[in-house]
């Protein structure tokens, strides 16, 4: 394991920019609503996105000095696709949360089950995947633009050890796509009788 490691500090950079979030976010929101310093709140959480510019580019960096682009690079541009893709969201359900537990704040609202209301919301939600898609096959390609692999031919995708990740998202964004909000949209939940006479 620590061979591993010593080989793909990418991948201790990777672990530290998640630490990294939870705990800007935690020190945040703890400075909005326990200290009530709203400008050092605003300042740390301000800093949350500066993590996935020092990811993004220390694994630029590590290819253009000619590491082959290899798992880490390909884990590192869709752990940054994500973040950028539903780190606002965590955001803010962490933000209501916080606020209904330490300031009084109102409940935090749950996402709707039934209707119209649960299909648009499972569109907006598989939108930030679709996101996070895009962001990251982008960085994949940039970083083999900068390593000078290029594109590869598409029945090699698969096994190449970079451009997998962009299989595995593709695939985990399209089961995600049929299961929710195509599924959603074709048969709509529909609220109990119960509650519909109610």
């Amino acid at each position: 394991m620590n061979d591993f490691l010593a080989q793909n500090p990418l991948v201790i950079l990777i672990g530290a920019c998640e630490v990294g979030f939870w705990v800007l976010l935690g020190l945040g929101l703890a400075a909005r609503y326990l200290l009530r310093a709203r400008r050092l709140s605003s300042v740390l959480l301000l800093l949350v996105p500066v993590l996935d510019i020092v990811l993004v580019t220390a694994s630029l960096a590590d290819v253009a000095g000619g590491s082959p682009p290899g798992l880490t690079h390909g884990l590192a541009a869709v752990y940054l696709g994500f973040t950028v893709a539903f780190g606002h969201s965590l955001i803010k359900w962490a933000d209501a949360r916080f606020a209904h537990r330490f300031a009084g704040g109102p409940a935090p609202v749950k996402p709707p089950r039934y209707g119209a209301a649960r299909v648009a919301h499972e569109w907006k939600e598989w939108g930030k995947a679709a996101v996070a898609w895009v962001i990251s096959v982008a960085v994949i390609a940039l970083t083999a633009v900068v390593a000078g692999t290029g594109i590869p031919a598409l029945p090699a995708i698969p096994s190449d050890p970079m451009w997998n990740w962009a299989f595995r998202i593709s695939i985990a964004v399209g089961i995600w796509f049929v299961g929710w909000p195509l599924w959603t949209t074709i048969a709509p939940p529909r609220a109990p009788a119960a509650q519909l006479k109610g």
